[in-house]
């Protein structure tokens, strides 16, 4: 038994040419290099390949002569000695292959040759020298050198926020050439994918000869617009009006909207103030109204102007006691600048000092005309107590709908606004959505700002489980990957991969747009930031249960800041209190504020152990009123200076080794040993300084009051004459307000 692999060595052939040909002779069961033949098959294959080759040929040829055999035999030699020799298996064949060399030439040898010539090729290739490479290489990076480069374009535009590869592409300059530029021309330490405030970059581009468009990054919104169907007119359908009540704090709307729903809400709200933004939905005479709460402090000023901007209508709250008031003209702009229609409920009207028609007259200086006096806005009479005038709102509210036709398309993937969003302990988070188009089911894939999910539970207003929520409904629901921003627009799609692809990018978006605001040191701000450096600051981590109370406290404890002292938000989220925070704060000498939140047992201990202030609320004005006071006691204070007394020179006395001492009588006050002096001749002061010595005769003084005479010596200074005046002063520190400057 042989191998195909041996027997083709010993003949001289490729593996695969032999086993072609085993193919050919009828051996079908040898298909690799590694299956045995057997005598009979081997001496089969030698006779074919070598003797019966030689014997084709043979009985072509012609017979020769014995001088032709010799001239033969030369030219044989001669050619094995030029191409050489064929390796045979038995000294047999080797004598046949020399006798008739020219006749194997022509046709076992070519046979061979042209089956092997494409592995000798390959083979060829593979054991190429590495110098051939190396020459090759360097001929090709040679013929690249000689192109001639593209010229640079005069004009590029420049999408913000964009990083230092950015600007690079867009140049068509390397990136490190752009970054060694920042470091030598502006001494700015900049990374590849650092990035870059708008003016530096147009300021790169002129150094390069190229005018930069700036233009800021496109909402997303467009991402979506293709998977949006043009809305059909009979597919539009009436939806309910969604109504937003503003007004003063304490003027009655949480009240008036818990009359109307008839539960208790505001008891539940700390303080009995409204603390974030409500959705409720209620029936009437058959038909729906949604109705959003929002609270009526100044603090609240830009949840307000949230609630305004996802509204159709607008209920002002007026209490007919107290009358306009300034967050009542803020609520009114915030509604004009939604350009939603107002309808006005004068509520308290059963209080002894409710003044009804001053209400009217106020609103009418503010442009709001009732209907009665000619204008447009409806002014409806409103009790909590009483019940008086909430049939009227309603009947009011759903005729100011009738007039608008809102209509909407059900049948479409869910649109809206994310009110609030918190996270729940067992539910995770927890995102009130309002349904402003199409229906939203259980199951749906949602994008809202940088959080996405596919939704797992829908509640209703009531808290109830519900399966779908149609246009114009409030709910809640779970399943989003992170806290979504209050004010966010959700959407409905249809793959989570892009959805999470989407948010992703929202999410750097954010990173670079807070990292690109930074400004670094230049000649034009490098005052400003040795001013910076000077003023002193708070440090805080703020934690609440909602995300509109963290934007709401950072909003409030940023306002009371000034110039001169200010609060620095170091880090803020929802949620309990952690360890994370309070190691953050014991590094950075921070104080931990939680709004509506508790520290966790582990945090509370560690807060303990490393004396890290943790500070508790439940309202709002106090935490701001505490940080307040705390930057009050940082202000340096202000200095005052209070005069002591005046005192008239009468004699100058020379004293070897001390000095002129001058002889005094204390007109008006007291002279301290330690005040402040300043002399003054003619009206004009020469010299401000300290008194050295203070004396009655010859024994020291603490203090001289009016009408005795006293020696003064002034620290310093030797010019006193006759006649001239001493003023007597000291400078007390006074404790400043934190006020605006």
């Amino acid at each position: 038994m042989v191998r195909i692999n041996k027997l083709a060595k010993d003949l001289g052939f490729k593996n695969s040419f032999l086993i072609e040909k085993c193919q050919e002779y009828g051996f079908v069961n040898i298909k690799h290099h590694a299956n045995a033949l057997t005598d009979e098959q081997v001496d089969l294959l030698r006779n074919k390949l070598v003797k019966g080759a030689e014997q084709d040929v043979a009985v072509k040829e012609k017979p020769v002569t014995p001088k032709a055999k010799k001239a033969s035999a030369k030219k044989a030699s001669a050619e094995k000695k030029d191409e050489g020799s064929v390796k045979t298996v038995s000294k047999e064949t080797e004598s046949t292959v020399r006798r008739r060399i020219p006749l194997w030439k022509q046709k076992a040898r070519e046979e061979l040759i042209k089956g092997r010539w494409k592995e000798v090729t390959k083979v060829s290739q593979q054991k190429r020298p590495r110098r051939f490479d190396k020459r090759t290489k360097e001929v090709v990076s040679k013929e690249k050198v000689s192109v001639q480069p593209t010229e640079r374009e005069e004009k590029v535009t420049i999408e913000l926020p964009a990083t230092v590869k950015d600007v690079s592409a867009a140049l068509g300059v390397k990136a490190g050439d752009i970054i060694s530029k920042l470091l030598i021309g502006h001494n700015i330490f900049a990374t590849i994918n650092q990035a870059l405030d708008g003016e530096l970059i147009e300021m790169i581009g002129i150094e390069y000869g190229v005018e930069v468009e700036l233009k800021q990054a496109k909402e997303d919104e467009e991402e979506f617009s293709l998977e949006e169907e043009v809305d059909r007119v009979e597919d539009l359908m009436p939806r309910a009006p969604i109504v937003t009540f503003l007004g003063h704090v304490d003027h009655g709307k949480t009240s008036l909207l818990d009359s109307i729903r008839k539960t208790d809400i505001a008891a539940s709200e700390s303080g009995g103030i409204t603390q974030h933004i409500g959705a409720y939905r209620v029936e009437t005479n058959g038909k729906s109204v949604v109705f959003l709460d929002t609270p009526g402090h100044e603090a609240f000023t830009a949840m307000r102007a949230r609630g305004a901007n996802a509204t159709d209508l607008v209920v002002l709250v007026v209490a007919a006691d107290d009358g306009v008031m300034p967050q009542t003209e803020e609520a009114i702009n915030h509604a004009r600048a939604a350009n939603v229609p107002i309808v006005v409920a004068i509520n308290k009207v059963d209080k002894p000092e409710s003044n009804v028609q001053k209400v009217k007259q106020q609103l009418a200086a503010l442009e709001l005309n009732p209907e009665e006096w000619g204008g447009k806005v409806q002014m409806i009479e409103t009790s909590v107590v009483t019940k008086m005038g909430l049939d009227a709102l309603l009947d009011g509210l759903l005729l100011e709908a009738e007039v608008l036709e809102l209509k909407a398309v059900f049948k479409k993937p869910a649109k809206g606004i994310v009110l609030e969003a918190h996270v729940h302990e067992g539910r995770g988070v927890i995102a009130n959505l309002l349904v402003r188009e199409g229906t939203l089911r259980h199951g749906d894939i949602i994008l809202c700002g940088q959080a996405f999910g596919r939704v797992r539970a829908i509640y209703n207003d009531h808290g109830k489980v519900i399966k779908e929520a149609e246009s114009s409904t409030p709910v809640a629901i779970s399943g989003l990957s992170t806290c979504p921003e209050a004010g966010d627009k959700f959407y409905v799609i249809k793959d989570i991969q892009k959805a999470r692809e989407i948010a992703a990018k929202r999410e750097r978006k954010i990173r670079e747009v807070s990292l690109s605001g930074r400004q670094h040191v230049t000649l034009d701000n490098l005052y400003q930031k040795i001013e910076d450096g000077q003023v002193k600051e708070i440090n805080i981590i703020l934690k609440a249960d909602f995300k509109g109370s963290v934007e709401v406290l950072k909003k409030s404890l940023e306002k009371i800041s000034t110039n001169e002292v200010r609060t620095k938000i170091l880090h803020s989220g929802v949620g309990g209190i952690t360890e994370t925070d309070i190691l953050l704060a014991d590094a950075s000498d921070a104080v931990v504020i939680g709004f509506h939140v508790v520290p966790e047992d582990k945090a509370r201990t560690l807060a303990e152990a490393c004396g890290v202030d943790v500070r508790l609320y439940k309202v709002i004005y106090d935490a701001t009123n505490d940080i307040k006071d705390a930057l009050e006691g940082m202000l340096t204070p202000d200095k005052v200076e209070q005069i002591l007394g005046n005192v008239e020179v009468r004699k100058v006395f020379k004293v070897s080794k001390i000095g002129n001492i001058a002889g005094c009588y204390v007109k008006s006050g007291k002279v301290l040993r330690n005040s402040l002096v300043r002399l003054i001749r003619d009206s004009v002061v020469l010299y401000e300084g300290k008194i050295a010595t203070l004396r009655i005769v010859k024994d020291d003084a603490k203090e001289v009051k009016a009408g005795y005479e006293c020696g003064i010596k002034i620290a310093g200074f030797d010019d006193i004459k006759v006649d001239d005046v001493i003023e007597s002063y000291e400078i007390q520190h006074v404790a400043r307000t934190l006020t605006k400057e």
